[in-house]
């Protein structure tokens, strides 16, 4: 019988030496962490609740069947954060996941819908504990892959000066937008939204420009860059946040968790309204988690690292696809 359409490629997309060094990466990690007595956890994919940031949008099924008879929303995971606060609150102690998360829209070099994660808290750790951490993981589970050295330590506000001369905390948005205007092309209209244009001149000006060879911490992020994170009274007043670049890569996003319950339903609120007014559904609130907050979160740290963006880095790939047995293209 002829065939009616092309076939696609069934092969993976990495040979068995790939698979291998990925079987290798998440041995290790998971060794790493056997040896200090945190706990791995496996939390749903599906929840009836999704993450409310504006930067990120869900993949959404339907559920239909018993107690659904007219379909109940599910949302696919963008992370297993708010599975994983449960469990913190529950009494679990320190827990990682290596877990599948899903982001809509997110497709590029760097970026596939579905991708693996590597997230894990620690009750009891500050932000400079984890970053120590951070760097012990990365040492031992790229050993013979890379040479990993402790990442250099900046603060966001420093790396903004050092970089284009402007302070995110007293300079204003018109700064911003003449900075941007005149080393970045002709950017995007985004009126007096100063988080807009720093964002903008993070990706397109101080990333461009890291050393491709060295690891670099920023922390203490402004506080309306808060997300999920802690804030500091200054001055000047912080959010208790980092990142982690690699290979010019950002692999690493951690915080001193945010344990208000009210102060957390505020911000869910606020990232919603955002969503509205830029023309995005609001996301349903995960009530359980506020839940969980008012039983009490223990005073902890957590962070969420991408797997198959370290394995770029560790495999000198310029392409996300090269690392993953299936990528979009070959599902």
């Amino acid at each position: 019988m002829p065939r009616t359409e092309a076939a696609r490629d069934w092969r993976p997309g990495i040979d068995s030496e790939g698979l291998r060094r990925r079987a290798t990466v998440l041995a290790r990690i998971r060794d790493f962490f056997r040896r200090r007595g945190v706990m791995e956890v496996d939390t749903p994919v599906l929840a009836s609740a999704a993450g409310t940031d504006p930067a990120i949008e869900p993949l959404h099924t339907v559920y239909t069947g018993p107690d659904a008879p007219a379909g109940q929303a599910l949302y696919l995971q963008s992370s297993p954060e708010f599975f994983m606060k449960r469990l913190l609150a529950a009494g679990s102690g320190p827990i990682y996941q290596l877990s599948h998360v899903f982001r809509d829209g997110e497709r590029g070099t760097r970026h596939n819908p579905e991708f693996m994660m590597l997230e894990w808290y620690r009750p009891g750790y500050d932000l400079a504990a984890l970053m120590d951490e951070v760097d012990s993981l990365l040492g031992e589970v790229l050993q013979g892959l890379l040479d990993y050295r402790p990442a250099r330590r900046i603060r966001y506000r420093d790396w903004f000066i050092e970089g284009t001369g402007l302070d995110p905390w007293n300079d204003g948005v018109e700064a911003f937008r003449a900075f941007a205007r005149k080393h970045c092309g002709a950017p995007p209209a985004l009126d007096d939204d100063l988080d807009g244009w720093l964002d903008l001149l993070l990706s397109h000006w101080l990333e461009p420009r890291l050393d491709a060879g060295e690891a670099l911490f920023v922390f203490d992020y402004p506080p309306s860059q808060a997300s999920l994170a802690r804030r500091r009274p200054g001055p000047p007043d912080v959010a208790e946040r980092f990142e982690l670049y690699l290979g010019g890569l950002e692999l690493a996003n951690g915080f001193h968790e945010l344990a208000d319950p009210v102060e957390q339903a505020q911000r869910f609120a606020q990232d919603n309204a955002v969503r509205e007014r830029r023309g995005q559904a609001a996301m349903p609130v995960d009530t359980a988690l506020i839940a969980a907050l008012e039983q009490g979160l223990p005073d902890c740290s957590g962070v969420a690292l991408g797997v198959d963006r370290l394995l770029m880095v560790a495999n000198g790939a310029t392409d996300i696809a090269a690392v993953m047995p299936f990528d979009l293209g070959r599902v």
